[in-house]
């Protein structure tokens, strides 16, 4: 009888193990498939970013999306030559300035303003918007333009494939702000105000 009684309680707790082990298997494989379901995220083709720099005590911000080339002719092909360009993807790009500038002759306040473009083939015109918050160039208004002015582009020969802004210092009182996409860039001075 006893010889029974150990039989049954060995066979008892085999078949415990056995249906642990099982268990232990069917969850390890289930958390296996979870992991694989949250790798698949896509990288934006036209990233969010900004630029930025202080010139003495003036804080200069860009906001914009930057879109790629992705082995497209962007200018004269996907942006038409002499149309208005929120000169980003998506929203328009503004900026922001906490003291006045001086640009091409003419005050800024401070402030925040829509960035837009009409690119074309010997010069570019570039307006300085009071609507900073505008869904691509649907809402522009040329009535809004704060300041608009001409610039010559410059064709560069290493192709930049995302665009990109740049505030740059020059000294105290001087910067620039440029734009390179593909293979042109646009640069244009500021003062600051004092």
């Amino acid at each position: 009888m006893k010889k029974l009684i150990t039989i049954f309680c060995l066979s008892a707790i085999l078949y415990s193990c056995k249906e642990q082990t099982n268990n232990s298997d069917e969850h390890q494989h289930q958390e296996v498939n979870k992991v694989d379901v949250d790798t698949t995220v896509k990288k934006p083709l036209s990233p969010h970013t900004s630029t930025m720099a202080m010139i003495d005590d003036a804080h200069i911000h860009i906001d914009y999306s930057s879109p790629g080339v992705r082995g497209r002719v962007i200018f004269g092909g996907l942006l038409a030559y002499d149309q208005v360009w929120q000169a980003g993807a998506h929203m328009a790009t503004w900026i922001e300035t906490n003291k006045d500038l001086i640009i091409n002759s003419k005050t800024l306040p401070a402030g925040k303003y829509g960035f837009f473009a009409i690119p074309s083939k010997e010069e570019w015109t570039i307006m300085i918007n009071r609507n900073w918050n505008q869904h691509g160039k649907d809402e522009y208004d040329e009535k809004d333009d704060f300041i608009r002015f001409k610039v010559k582009p410059i064709i560069i020969e290493e192709p930049i494939e995302h665009l990109e802004y740049k505030v740059n210092k020059i000294d105290n009182k001087n910067g620039s702000i440029s734009l390179a996409w593909e293979k042109v860039k646009i640069v244009f001075p500021f003062q600051i105000k004092r």
